[in-house]
C-alpha cells in the first residue's frame, strides 16, 4: 500500500483526470490516486473508459453527490493511508518526486503535520492542494467542515494548520492549479457551479460563523487526539 492517498472529487471532467493521472505517473511513485465521483454525473462513462484504459491502475469510487466537501470527506475517513492528500481534477503536479518531498515533511512533523507546495496562482498565501497525517482526519472526524460546500476549505487548512503550528509551504514544489483566474483552464459548468456568487456568499459566510464558534473546540478536540 502507498503512503500517500490523494483524494480528487471530480464532476464532468474525465479528461482533468485522464490528464493528472498522467502527470502522476511521471512525478510521483508513492501515491494512491483515488478519484471520487458522483453517479448522476453525465459523464460517469467517461471516467469508466478512462479507469479501464489505466487497467484501474487508480481508485474509482461512484456515489450519490454530496458536493466537494461531502465527498472528500467520505473518502478521507474510509481509506486506510498513513497520509491523506488533495488535489482538484484541475491541479498539475510539475516537480518530480514531490509525493516523497510531502512524505518526508510529514515523517518529520509527528503527529498533526500538513504540507503543501507552490500552486502558481495563490503561492504560499492558500493551500489549493493538501497533504496532512491522517491522525488529523481521525481526530476531527472530517478533513474538512460539513458547513462548506465548496469554497474556503483551503482557509480552513491554512488556519488550521497555523493554530497546530504544523503547516509547511515548500516553494520549490510545483503543483499548478490550472484554473481560470490564472487564465489556464475554460471556463465551464463545474466552475460556474463551484464559484458562483451565490456560493461564494454562502461559504463565506459559513466558515466565518465557523471560525468564531466550532473552530476553537475541534482545535482543542483535536490537540488531545493527537496528544
Amino acid at each position: 500500500m502507498k503512503d500517500l492517498a490523494l483524494i480528487v472529487p471530480s464532476r464532468g471532467r474525465p479528461n482533468n483526470v485522464d490528464r493528472l493521472y498522467n502527470a502522476l505517473q511521471a512525478t510521483a511513485s508513492n501515491v494512491e490516486l483515488i478519484v471520487a465521483v458522483d453517479d448522476d454525473d453525465p459523464h460517469l462513462p467517461g471516467y469508466r473508459e478512462i479507469h479501464a484504459r489505466h487497467d484501474r491502475m487508480f481508485a474509482l469510487g461512484v456515489g450519490p453527490r454530496l458536493r466537494l466537501v461531502g465527498t472528500l470527506n467520505a473518502t478521507a475517513l474510509a481509506v486506510p493511508h498513513r497520509y491523506v492528500g488533495f488535489m482538484g481534477d484541475d491541479h498539475m503536479p510539475r516537480t518530480k518526486g514531490w509525493d516523497e518531498r510531502y512524505i518526508d515533511v510529514l515523517d518529520a512533523a509527528g503527529p498533526g503535520g500538513m504540507v503543501f507546495g507552490n500552486d502558481m496562482i495563490q503561492g504560499p498565501n492558500l493551500p489549493t492542494h493538501i497533504a496532512m497525517d491522517r491522525r488529523i482526519v481521525d481526530g476531527l472526524g472530517f478533513m474538512a467542515p460539513a458547513v462548506l460546500t465548496h469554497l474556503y476549505v483551503d482557509n480552513f487548512w491554512l488556519d488550521l494548520g497555523h493554530e497546530l503550528g504544523t503547516l509547511r509551504y515548500l516553494p520549490d514544489v510545483i503543483v499548478e492549479h490550472l484554473h481560470p483566474a490564472a487564465h489556464s483552464a475554460e471556463w465551464d459548468a463545474t466552475y460556474a457551479d463551484a464559484n458562483s456568487t451565490e456560493r461564494d456568499t454562502t461559504d463565506k459566510h459559513a466558515y466565518l460563523t465557523y471560525r468564531a464558534t466550532q473552530f476553537p473546540v475541534d482545535v482543542a478536540r483535536l490537540r488531545g487526539a493527537l496528544a
